[in-house]
């Protein structure tokens, strides 16, 4: 929770206080244990990514607990989910050989959207992919699979091997060949990771901005023509993170497939 310095009082505690604004800060980001099971200490975002995944093993189970040959209800909705993902993920970065890997890909997609969607929900408040842990829990999930493809397709020397552009003249081969590996073996989930990471966190924190000068300027004198102008920038960022969330968890599952198709090929 943040606190201001001169005053010593939470956020949420500055309005008719007389203290100054409560610009928010990295402490915005963490949070002390809700409640705590022998050692395991959970917090909120904790709590919330579990909430996540019970929500969304939920939906698919009730989907298709039972098909039926005209779908109907949460089946509709959740073929169309499925479709969206195997139709612009799946088959344009890796084709029909890649379907296996449509559950991962469709669990992958919506598990990241409900947890950059928890950002404008009321009560949780919060996208658990703003704290970078979660995020490389995920990302290592999709390295292991981009590892374990390819060494299975190709073999372990040949996995390496292939990296390396076929054709490049041999005299390059000791630099280009480290430059590569580098690239692909750390690179890769590096810049997917904080790509998602870096989003969702900048973007929470510029709403904080404008969320808690509508509340300052409320308490001000003359402050309500400000506090107009702070929460209408509040409102449009707030469907402007709307897009976003749905674009980095399209982006990340996108990523993840190419990833996962590229190991499968024979060559560059």
């Amino acid at each position: 929770m943040n606190v201001d310095v001169k005053c010593g009082l939470p956020a949420t505690h500055h309005i008719f206080s007389g203290c100054g604004y409560p610009s928010p800060t990295q402490n915005a980001f963490v949070f002390n244990p809700i409640f705590s099971i022998g050692p395991l200490h959970v917090t909120k975002p904790e709590l919330l990514m579990a909430i996540c995944v019970v929500v969304i093993v939920g939906f698919f189970w009730v989907a298709f607990a039972k098909p039926k040959l005209v779908p109907r209800g949460a089946q509709n909705i959740g073929e169309l989910g499925v479709l969206f993902v195997q139709n612009q993920v799946l088959r344009p970065m890796i084709g029909k050989k890649g379907d296996r890997f449509l559950p991962f890909l469709v669990s992958l997609f919506f598990f990241i959207w409900l947890m950059n969607l928890l950002e404008i929900i009321p009560v949780a408040q919060f996208p658990v992919t703003s704290h970078t842990g979660f995020v490389w829990i995920l990302v290592a999930f999709v390295w292991l699979t981009y590892m374990s493809v390819g060494i299975r397709a190709k073999g372990p020397i040949g996995f390496f091997k292939n990296m390396v552009p076929s054709g490049a003249p041999w005299w390059i081969l000791w630099l280009l060949a480290p430059l590569v590996l580098f690239s692909d073996i750390l690179i890769r989930p590096f810049t997917l990771g904080v790509r998602l990471f870096a989003n969702m966190f900048a973007g929470h924190l510029l709403l904080l901005v404008f969320y808690l000068a509508t509340w300052y300027f409320t308490s001000a004198n003359f402050g309500a023509v400000y506090a107009v102008g702070s929460l209408a920038m509040s409102i449009v960022l707030t469907g402007f993170e709307l897009l976003i969330q749905m674009l980095q968890a399209f982006i990340f599952t996108m990523l993840a497939a190419f990833y996962i198709g590229d190991s499968m090929e024979t060559a560059h």
